[in-house]
């Protein structure tokens, strides 16, 4: 599967995706993942999948590379969206997003918070620590933060 890291276009994984999804330039950030059909609010629309690393194989990648698609699974484990990604790593941050994560039986599954219109983009909100590196936020939602990481 392309990655943006290789210089071609992203796509999506079909396997795991539950909609039509189309991958795009983004306002918020580089690329973003688009609705290619309407997405109904509850539903699963994508599984975030990508290689299993350890957190010391996280904080190494973490540090060697521009861009970053590490996920935290759990207290140990990572998935790195840059090695056999869904696509699902090209959804960008929102303060306001329309997706939610929901970590089920070791999968990172993005669940429609609304409804969705085709030709929206799939935000959702990465809920940084606020005590880790501050991040600045382009989101443009009414409520944005102004950063990816979350406040007091």
């Amino acid at each position: 599967m392309p990655h943006a890291n290789n210089g071609s276009k992203p796509t999506i994984d079909p396997r795991y995706a539950c909609f039509r999804l189309l991958v795009g330039p983004s306002r918020i950030h580089r690329w973003g993942v688009f609705a290619g059909e309407d997405i109904p609010k509850g539903r699963k629309v994508i599984e975030y999948t990508g290689e299993k690393i350890s957190r010391r194989e996280t904080k190494r990648r973490s540090e060697n590379s521009p861009l970053i698609y590490l996920f935290t699974l759990d207290k140990y484990w990572t998935i790195d969206g840059a090695v056999g990604g869904s696509g699902a790593e090209y959804i960008n941050h929102c303060c306001d997003p329309n997706i939610r994560v929901w970590i089920h039986k070791g999968h990172i599954l993005y669940m429609a918070k609304r409804d969705i219109r085709r030709g929206e983009e799939l935000t959702v909100d990465y809920h940084f620590s606020k005590d880790v590196e501050i991040v600045p936020c382009s989101c443009g939602a009414a409520n944005c933060r102004g950063t990816i990481n979350l406040k007091e």
